[in-house]
């Protein structure tokens, strides 16, 4: 039996008004998927960018957007247990999020904690597994060290200072002056990024840091590598400076792995490294066993209150053009959930 599903597409480089809201029939899940009934996506810096046409490696128009969601099995397909259907799941799609509904892997489900609701847990998913694999996987931070987090209100940055902070490790995060109090409030020594950002950084940390956390990019970047300390470690996984530049986009990226690469052959006791989510997907297995090992462990600790949910706000499906509004309005504390 098929499932009448609403979606939002997205129908080329278009600004968040020329966002449109469809209809259709979703097919029964086949072999090894599973139909989620959508009950939270998000508005992650990825569908900013592809919005733009900005997004690396995004599909060609026109598409759905939504890197992830959280929602509860409706029904399954062959060879995957009946037991499934009611349980609340999170999955990481990279499109197709923006929907009420979605056929999935089943094998890429993750089992969300009755303790969250369904936003809450949404908050958590491309943040919390992008936060945990650079905090602990990349940089391999430790207790007692002291990071710098760009953008310690956004939503990835949230949750980095959280993590870092629930595992004691010093924390230090850029933010405007209006969201200086919430950056506080989670534990971390606030920077303005409209300021001196490597003064500002020094008076906290005269010998340098041990990671810093970059989703800026651009010129930028060459300062967050000069503020590590001795065998510290420069995580990159963005180039926000340049969202809105006109040209190819894979040439930021590039200049920027190219500038990496400089940096870690040069002599200077210090390494880079530009942070891909989808790195390794080709053994499909293992790809699968990091993001349910990873994820599982983030919504562990907002269960138990160690972490909690930074909800900018919660914008019907069909309002899908507001939610990106407010999610580029940088006024926002958090993640701003979509909520079909």
């Amino acid at each position: 039996m098929s499932t009448t599903a609403t979606e939002i597409v997205l129908p080329g480089r278009v600004e968040p008004e020329g966002l449109l809201v469809t209809r259709r029939d979703l097919p029964a899940p086949g072999a090894g998927r599973a139909l989620v009934r959508v009950e939270a996506s998000g508005v992650s810096f990825a569908e900013q960018q592809m919005r733009r046409g900005k997004y690396y490696d995004q599909p060609a128009f026109p598409f759905v957007p939504g890197y992830d969601l959280v929602g509860t099995v409706t029904a399954v397909g062959a060879g995957v247990e009946p037991a499934l259907i009611g349980t609340r799941v999170a999955a990481l799609t990279k499109i197709g999020g923006w929907a009420s509904h979605a056929v999935l892997d089943a094998a890429d489900l993750v089992t969300v904690p009755a303790a969250l609701d369904a936003a809450e847990a949404e908050t958590f998913v491309v943040n919390g597994i992008t936060a945990w694999q650079m905090l602990f996987r990349t940089a391999k931070v430790r207790p007692g060290q002291t990071v710098l987090v760009h953008g310690a209100n956004g939503g990835v940055g949230s949750t980095l200072v959280q993590l870092a902070r629930a595992n004691g490790i010093h924390v230090i995060g850029t933010a405007s002056a209006r969201n200086a109090e919430a950056v506080r409030a989670l534990g971390a020594s606030w920077v303005d990024y409209r300021g001196d950002v490597p003064r500002q950084v020094r008076a906290i940390a005269p010998d340098g840091v041990d990671a810093v956390f970059d989703h800026v990019g651009g010129p930028g970047i060459t300062d967050s590598f000069a503020l590590l300390a001795p065998h510290g470690t420069l995580v990159s996984y963005g180039t926000a400076a340049t969202k809105n530049d006109a040209g190819n986009s894979r040439l930021p990226v590039l200049k920027l792995l190219g500038r990496i690469l400089l940096w870690n052959v040069l002599p200077n006791k210090r390494s880079a490294h530009f942070f891909n989510l989808w790195a390794g997907k080709r053994n499909r297995a293992g790809f699968r066993a990091r993001i349910t090992e990873d994820l599982s462990q983030v919504f562990d600790l907002a269960a138990r209150g160690d972490l909690r949910a930074q909800v900018a706000a919660r914008v019907p499906l069909a309002e899908a053009a507001r939610a990106m509004e407010l999610a580029e309005s940088s006024t926002v504390v958090g993640k701003v959930v979509i909520v079909p």
